[in-house]
Parts: C-alpha cells; structure tokens; sequence
C-alpha cells in the first residue's frame, strides 16, 4: 500500500472520548489544507437501517463527501456482542478489509492533486472486538495505518492513554499521536498538567484538542474553527506516521 493510499485509524481510550467529533475534526483540519477528506466507520452499533450513523455524522460536521460505513448492528454493544445478540454472523477481517480497500482504490483512482487523508474510526479502544478474535489493532495492523488515540483530558487519562499507546506499539502499529476528545473551557489542574504529561509518558505528541460541546456547532462554523484546534504541523505529522508505518 503506497502512502497515498495508507489510512488513519482513529481509536479511543474508551467510550464515550469523542472519537466521531475528533474524527470530523481531523478530517475538517485536512480540508483547510487542501486534502481530500475521507472517512469510515468500519462497524457501526446501536442505530437501525437509515438512521444517520458515525461516518454520516462526522462527514455533516466536516463537509467530507466519500464516506464508508461497512457493516451495522442494531443493538448498542460492543460489536462481536451485537452480533451475538441479534444473532448474525461475525464480522471476519476480510469482510471488513474488502470494501475498505476497495474505497481506498477508488480514492486513489481519483487522486486528489493535494493529496487526501483517509480516516478509519474504530469501535472504543483498540481491543475492542470488530468480530471474534477481531479487534481495532488487527484491522489496523492489516492497513499498515497509523493510529491516532482520542483521550480523556481529565484525571485517570494518563494511566488510560499509556496503556493504549503501549498497546498499539506492542501490536507493532506506529501511534500518530493523541487528541484530547473534550478539551474544557476552563481546564482544571489536572488537566492542565495532563497536557504536559501525556506527551513525556507516552512518547507521542498531543496533536489538538477538540473543545468540549464542538459537537453542537453547525457545520460552517465547526469547519472554520477546526484548525484552530491542533498544531500547526498536525498534517505533517500524520503524513510522516503514514510513512513511517509502511516501512515498518
């Protein structure tokens, strides 16, 4: 897979960090530089058929047009457990990879004359299970992409965020950086120095921070404040990981 056409996993420390808000985010950041933006949620639970899900709601917030959801789950679980539950098979990695690879492909065919960044949000942490024996990493880890963690600002994210970088390493993925899901108006202490720590503790650069409600914005003004958010090298940066994780 060529550099052009390496992904971004977006995953989390958990649930409920702000990956889909982070996610529009990173994907209006790409826009403001000139990159085609696009972005897939490669399982999606807990909404039934023509409800708006993950993807749509980033792709709103962000103005990106190629969006892929592969798979959907009715029940608001974890998604091997929805697929237990509701009784339909699970998920394999080549299910999952085939019409990711091939949105990958038609992006390429097409190609951007800036470039594009592609986004992939998972399903909570990187452990979480896609299918059995099926988690974010090893989807990642099958792209070649990056990964890029949404985190806590808060007390407890530091043990949280380390565990996830650690992870990713082990797994031998590149971890791009984090992103600070809900960065508050008036940040406490702990927060405060959260955003020293988690770089020194985990090795990797806190790209941006997503102010907390950001989700509530309408579409023009979340886009026009988007790069605002990250450092001024956000886009460099994700491009060296993309690379860098191909070489690995």
């Amino acid at each position: 897979m060529t550099a052009a056409a390496t992904p971004v996993v977006v995953t989390g420390t958990g649930t409920d960090v702000g990956k889909t808000i982070a996610t529009a985010a990173l994907a209006a950041l790409a826009h403001s530089t000139g990159l085609d933006a696009g972005i897939c949620k490669p399982v999606q639970t807990g909404l039934r058929p023509g409800e708006p899900g993950d993807a749509d709601e980033a792709a709103r917030l962000s103005g990106t047009r190629r969006v892929l959801e592969v798979r959907r789950l009715p029940d608001p679980l974890a998604p091997e457990t929805a697929a237990r539950v509701a009784r339909m098979p699970q998920a394999t990695l080549d299910e999952l990879l085939g019409p990711i690879r091939r949105w990958l492909d038609v992006a390429q065919d097409t190609p951007a004359p800036t470039g594009r960044l592609d986004l992939i949000e998972g399903a909570g942490g990187v452990f979480v299970r896609l299918g059995t024996d099926l988690t974010v990493l090893d989807l990642a880890r099958s792209l070649a992409a990056p990964v890029v963690v949404v985190a806590r600002a808060g007390l407890g994210t530091l043990s949280d965020t380390e565990l996830t970088v650690r992870a990713i390493e082990a797994g031998g993925l590149r971890c791009a950086g984090i992103v600070i899901g809900s960065w508050p108006y008036d940040p406490d202490l702990a927060e405060r120095l959260n955003l020293k720590d988690l770089p020194r503790l985990t090795g990797v650069p806190v790209l941006g921070r997503v102010p907390a409600g950001a989700g509530q914005l309408d579409p023009e003004e979340f886009t026009r404040h988007a790069a605002e958010w990250f450092g001024v090298d956000t886009i460099g940066e994700l491009r060296q990981s993309r690379l860098a994780a191909i070489d690995c």
